[in-house]
């Protein structure tokens, strides 16, 4: 099937929080919207494991609308709802909520796919200032930022002694059960500390 006789299908998404939730009410109104193709999950939208999402996402094509029964089954935060939206519309696909009566093919729907678009851009741009900050305040305190350290002083002496004892890197690796690319940092660190 080609893309171009795929455009301007409606694939419907309908998600449920538990296996004891049932999904009928959202496959009913997204039926009666008439969607050629539903992807479901029973997964709290707080993981990013959603297979059905990810299914829908994969497939859907520009020119495609998503069609859901409210926004709020896109994800369970606001976060999480404006970057699968984002991301919908980054591709050209079009997204229709019936609760909230958001239709993105339509002018206003437009507008508001611009807003959700910008409000990601927005996040985006709010997280890298955050850990930015962060690194700052931490490192004006003398703390160490981003990773934690694989290896202790006192392991990277030990690993220095072993080495002068004529050790492996093999060896020593096992030791201590960390990869030989961890010794060589920890190494290369250490010497320039």
């Amino acid at each position: 099937m080609t893309n171009a006789s795929r455009s301007g299908h409606l694939l419907g998404y309908a998600r449920v929080s538990t296996t004891k939730q049932h999904l009928e009410q959202q496959l009913d109104a997204l039926n009666e919207a008439g969607v050629d193709r539903v992807f479901t999950d029973k997964k709290s939208g707080r993981t990013s494991e959603r297979d059905g999402l990810k299914d829908l996402l994969s497939f859907a094509r520009t020119g495609d609308t998503v069609v859901v029964a409210a926004l709020d089954r896109l994800g369970r935060s606001m976060t999480g709802i404006i970057e699968t939206i984002a991301e919908l519309n980054e591709r050209g696909v079009n997204l229709r909520s019936l609760r909230e009566g958001i239709d993105f093919t339509t002018s206003t729907g437009k507008m508001i796919a611009s807003i959700f678009a910008a409000l990601a851009e927005y996040e985006v741009d709010l997280k890298a200032e955050r850990a930015a900050a962060a690194r700052e305040a931490a490192a004006a305190r003398g703390l160490h930022t981003g990773r934690p350290k694989s290896l202790t002083s006192e392991q990277i002496a030990l690993v220095k002694r072993m080495r002068e004892a004529g050790e492996s890197m093999n060896t020593i690796s096992s030791t201590l059960k960390v990869s030989r690319a961890t010794l060589y940092r920890a190494i290369a660190c250490s010497t320039h500390e």
